[in-house]
């Protein structure tokens, strides 16, 4: 499956959560593994492989770093509802459309979520981001909702491109320390 030339490889000996996406080639298992990578990518690997992804069984005392029992199950329940009801295309086409903006459309997978699970913690929170009350205050980088939308729309390994109707242009890359170190050493941006 490995285009020739292309130097990232996940496998078992270079572990990483889209692995979890790779096994079940699904929309939800990726926004799972995605919203959850965050930390120690063996603990991360470890906590994904817990779950059920049928959601036929939805465990009640799975926890991870920032969220306790309450906020893991409230999250699986939400997403095992959200399987049965929604394509999170077609959600995130909804907001993504109207200015080909991703935030947008992410912004309109975290107000169903918030809709449906009728819950917020600060686990809850920092797992699912928050909606600014305005576009420039308090606006977040959504960087684990950006590698989700680069699983789904990137049709060249390691990415998956489930995903249809959104450019790759559009994509976002969320400048943090690790993306800033990276891009100086490409030669993509001079400023330290």
């Amino acid at each position: 499956n490995l285009i020739k030339n292309n130097i990232y490889e996940v496998d078992e000996n270079k572990p990483d959560p889209i692995l979890i996406a790779h096994k079940y080639k699904d929309e939800y298992a990726a926004l799972i593994a995605s919203l959850f990578a965050y930390g120690n990518v063996k603990a991360i690997l470890k906590f994904l492989n817990k779950i059920d992804y049928s959601f036929n069984n939805i465990p009640t005392n799975l926890y991870y770093r920032f969220q306790n029992k309450k906020d893991v199950y409230v999250f699986l329940k939400t997403v095992s509802i959200m399987k049965k009801e929604f394509s999170l295309n077609e959600i995130f086409l909804k907001g993504y459309k109207k200015e080909n903006n991703p935030i947008d459309g992410i912004r309109e997978i975290i107000r169903l979520i918030y809709k449906i699970a009728n819950y917020n913690s600060k686990g809850f929170e920092f797992l699912i981001g928050k909606i600014p009350p305005n576009k420039t205050k308090g606006v977040s980088p959504y960087k684990r909702w950006n590698m989700f939308i680069r699983w789904m729309v990137r049709d060249e390994y390691p990415d998956l491109g489930l995903w249809k109707n959104v450019d790759k242009k559009d994509l976002i890359i969320p400048l943090d320390t690790h993306t800033h170190k990276v891009s100086l050493k490409l030669g993509l941006i001079d400023r330290k």
